[in-house]
């Protein structure tokens, strides 16, 4: 079986933004997008996920982080959406409960081809480094609607805003990595349509 890979590259006024992923990797990556805490997190996706992936961001900071996270988001969604190809044989959905010291979050993924983002987390703090946490929320929208996913992330627990960050994107990985895992009982795409 070949491996899933892709390369997405987006550039407008505000960022210049080149992805690679491998979605059958080992967690290898090289990121670097200019906010230290994103690229922890987008580190913290790939190894959790296993996922290859090489990220290089040039954006507007002197600005503010806004544009940097949600393009990344937009390119990253992009970047898995080209990667599934037809979809044949995955399990479609994944999901998990994700323990992080004090926080718990649950994510649940369908990999369905319709974009809906629902997002139940509360941050106390607006920033964890030079990251804005209410960017949290836009860089999954990001991602749901770029790569065609119904993505669903709740914080059942948490005070620590790191943590609460840090296992989303950790949920959000092993989610993914399930619902793109192939199933030998599955030789078209899993719908009652023909078509995911």
């Amino acid at each position: 079986m070949a491996n899933r890979k892709s390369t997405v590259t987006r550039k407008t006024s505000e960022t210049d933004i080149k992805i690679e992923l491998n979605l059958d990797g080992s967690g290898e990556t090289s990121i670097d997008t200019g906010i230290g805490f994103l690229d922890h997190m987008l580190n913290s996706f790939a190894k959790h996920g296993l996922f290859d992936l090489t990220v290089s961001v040039k954006g507007d900071l002197f600005v503010d982080s806004h544009h940097t996270i949600e393009d990344t988001g937009i390119a990253l969604g992009m970047a898995i959406r080209k990667a599934l190809g037809d979809k044949k044989g995955i399990k479609r959905y994944g999901s998990i409960m994700l323990p992080m010291d004090e926080t718990l979050v649950l994510c649940a993924i369908d990999l369905s081809g319709r974009p809906y983002l629902v997002f139940d987390e509360t941050f106390t703090v607006d920033q964890v480094g030079y990251f804005d946490t209410e960017m949290v929320r836009e860089f999954f929208y990001a991602i749901s609607y770029a790569a065609g996913m119904n993505l669903h992330i709740k914080q059942i627990h948490g005070s620590n805003n790191h943590h609460i960050i840090e296992a989303t994107y950790k949920a959000f990985a092993k989610a993914l990595d399930e619902a793109s895992s192939y199933d030998i009982r599955i030789t078209d795409v899993l719908s009652t349509k023909g078509t995911i």
